[in-house]
């Protein structure tokens, strides 16, 4: 049995060094959700209508 990818926390919280499911780490190794993003260390959802 595999592990389950889990979701990246809703908001950074800033530890050294960053915690497994650290939206910045996801955004920096590529490993975020489609359709995700992180603005101001949050992970926000991308408007379909705004690209």
């Amino acid at each position: 049995m595999g592990k389950s990818a889990k979701m990246p926390k809703k908001k950074c919280c800033v530890d050294k060094p960053r915690c497994g499911r650290c939206p910045l780490r996801a955004l920096a190794e590529g490993t975020l959700p489609p359709g995700y993003t992180v603005k101001k260390r949050r992970l926000v959802k991308v408007d379909a209508k705004a690209a």
